[in-house]
């Protein structure tokens, strides 16, 4: 028998609860032991639970108990998790998270003490929820290289971007359907302004290419400025708005790694990811283009992926995992704007004809889009492909001579 400890009886924490007592039967054969819950760690009170007596509101009866050789740790945020984590992997004790934010900042630290004491640190449902890919990029992958990750990460916000696309209904209006669906929370901001989507690209790149990049590395825009109009020049261009977050080793030895709106060519295999799914594409340099989909969150999906790390650490409590990334450094990741790429740019003047006439000059060569509804005084185009940093100096004249910028969104390569 193995005696495990899960802290947290939130959402994940008792989807976990749940699948180890309705599926015990069959986890005890995968896993060729017997699993116990011996404690639940959280401050409040659970008296209608089966397991009501297991429950304690002092990690000190976690962190004491030599018996317990499992922990689960599923309450979220940075503190306690992140001082509960490194004392139980000091103790010899493996740890299984689905925590993103723990493992963006201190992955590669957590990482190195499971490697001094011999045991596991894993984190499959950090990133995609019950979407397999940590293992995958790890086992099943692993004679690639790894040309590239990219993918849509939040299922919030595909959620309201395909409303946008489908329906035509405002940003506002789509949050607030996402809220009261339970797909956005009260508080929205982690989903919208990109910041879960950057904790998760973050995991994927350490994992990728071995050095730890930590989420204020990351340029980070949400989708907060998207509007309908920018779906419809997306539409009229030949795709969709997604909110992407990619990462790619460039030739320097440093790495491009950006989270943002993109527009996507409809042939892109992320363009029909939609609702709260999620697609991540690995595209490797022997296998080619891989895609992972399936729902990013939620309790059963998320806690079927802890579930299967506890397993795993089960199976190899005396023979230790290989997962692991080295610390980064503060200039690993290149700076954005010097990443070539094609703009979407949407503007307002007087004369939008001569407007497109001053960004030809500026650009060389645009292509102009045009939607159904258009005001006489806007026009959008889409720049040729070009460091940023160029790009943005070529609108700042255009704005000097009277253009306001509306809005500009990166156009995806793939």
């Amino acid at each position: 028998m193995v005696e495990i400890a899960i802290m947290g009886h939130g959402t994940v924490g008792s989807g976990v609860v749940e699948v180890l007592t309705r599926h015990e039967t069959t986890i005890t054969k995968r896993a060729k032991e017997e699993i116990r819950i011996k404690y639940i760690l959280d401050l409040r009170e659970f008296p209608d639970s089966p397991l009501a007596d297991r429950f304690t509101k002092s990690f000190d009866d976690i962190i004491g108990d030599s018996s317990i050789q499992i922990v689960v740790e599923v309450m979220g945020g940075l503190h306690p998790a992140y001082d509960y984590v490194k004392c139980c992997l000091e103790a010899g004790k493996s740890v299984v998270t689905s925590n993103k934010e723990l493992v963006a900042a201190k992955g590669a630290e957590l990482l190195r003490i499971a490697r001094d004491q011999n045991v596991n640190f894993l984190f499959e449902a950090s990133v995609g929820g019950g979407i397999p890919i940590i293992r995958p990029m790890s086992q099943c992958l692993a004679a690639n290289d790894v040309v590239e990750v990219a993918g849509i990460l939040n299922g919030t916000t595909n959620f309201i971007l395909t409303k946008m696309i489908n329906e035509q209904m405002p940003f506002e209006d789509a949050l607030a359907l996402a809220q009261k669906l339970g797909y956005a929370e009260r508080n929205p901001a982690a989903d919208i302004e990109g910041q879960d989507a950057c904790r998760k690209i973050c995991i994927l790149a350490s994992l990728a290419y071995g050095k730890h990049v930590y989420p204020d590395q990351i340029h980070t825009e949400g989708i907060t400025n998207i509007s309908l109009a920018d779906v419809q020049y997306a539409d009229a261009w030949g795709g969709v708005v997604k909110l992407i977050g990619e990462a790619n080793l460039l030739p320097s030895g440093k790495l491009h790694s950006i989270v943002c709106p993109m527009f996507i060519p409809r042939d892109s295999q992320l363009a029909n990811v939609d609702d709260v799914f999620n697609g991540i594409m690995v595209r490797g340099d022997a296998t080619g283009d891989v895609v992972f989909y399936g729902k990013g969150a939620g309790k059963l999906p998320t806690a079927s992926a802890v579930v299967a790390d506890v397993i795993d650490c089960v199976k190899h409590l005396k023979a230790r995992k290989y997962l692991f990334w080295e610390d980064g450094s503060s200039d690993y990741v290149a700076d954005y704007l010097d990443n070539e790429v094609a703009m979407y740019v949407r503007v307002q003047a007087a004369d939008p004809d001569a407007v497109c006439r001053q960004a030809e000059q500026l650009f060389g060569s645009v292509t102009r889009l045009t939607r159904k509804g258009i005001g006489a005084d806007e026009t959008a185009f889409v720049t040729p492909v070009l460091k940023e940093r160029d790009i943005r100096e070529k609108l700042s004249h255009l704005e000097e001579n009277g253009t306001k910028v509306l809005n500009t969104i990166r156009v995806s390569d793939f």
